[in-house]
């Protein structure tokens, strides 16, 4: 019994039915997904002096993150 190499094994079908299944899934929740509008972050005040360095939230999490 000598099995050609151009045979569709079972194994390769049922993977081959799993992937078209998980891209039939995929393609049916994509409409569904829709953008959210991303919410304007306030602009601050020019600094009177100069410079531009502001101590925002997003540095202290930086600062926060880096502590050894």
């Amino acid at each position: 019994m000598s099995s050609s190499p151009s045979r569709l094994s079972r194994r390769m079908l049922f993977a081959g039915a799993g992937s078209v299944g998980a891209l039939a899934a995929a393609v049916s929740v994509l409409p569904l997904v829709k953008s959210v509008p991303q919410a304007a972050a306030p602009a601050l005040p020019k600094p009177e002096k100069g410079g531009g360095y502001v101590l925002s939230d997003h540095v202290k999490h930086y600062y926060k993150t880096a502590l050894v």
